[in-house]
């Protein structure tokens, strides 16, 4: 039958599938990418090496570091708070309030990612046709970090903005 190949040209491939892995931003707190307040490169803020972490359920509030491999600039700091952010167009790490190595400004808002896992949640996230969320029944975490992603993300005809967006910041990684 000619008309069945002709229907056939016209289906989509199989979608691609998004399922939320029911992350916090918590989860993307190791490293965090910002810009070193010394040289305006890409530096670090992770974890110091052998510290131990404060007797509490939250492993953020070990002391972090501060380390530039392109200056030597190295700081040290208690983690008695963190401060994430929400949608905002000056995204910070959540330590040092430094601001962040990969973010970006879109004509719909302002994306940003604390480190690269994050950024490749964003753009998986991105790139699916198909987003399924974490039921809400379910036990565990209710808001995830892609149920607290901007509507602008999430929209399907900005998905081509995002991508570009989200490839902008990646690239900035290996030639920062």
């Amino acid at each position: 039958m000619p008309w069945a190949d002709g229907i056939l040209a016209f289906m989509s491939p199989t979608p691609a599938r998004f399922r939320d892995p029911r992350r916090t931003a918590y989860d993307f707190l190791d490293p965090v990418l910002v810009r070193c307040p010394r040289c305006a490169r890409m530096a670090r803020v992770e974890p110091q090496p052998g510290a131990e972490p404060k007797p509490t359920r939250w492993p953020h509030f070990t002391p972090r570091r501060l380390v530039c491999l392109s200056c030597g600039l190295a700081r040290g700091r208690e983690a008695n708070w963190v401060a994430l952010n929400r949608d905002s167009a000056d995204a910070r790490d959540p330590y040092f309030r430094l601001p962040l190595w990969l973010q970006t400004r879109t004509r719909h808002g302002h994306l940003w990612a604390y480190n690269l896992e994050h950024l490749d949640l964003i753009r998986r996230f991105a790139a699916a046709s198909l987003r399924e969320r974490a039921p809400w029944y379910d036990v565990g975490v209710r808001m995830t970090l892609v149920a607290r992603l901007p509507v602008w993300i999430k929209r399907g005809r900005n998905r081509a903005e995002v991508l570009r967006a989200v490839d902008r910041v990646r690239g900035s990684v290996t030639s920062g």
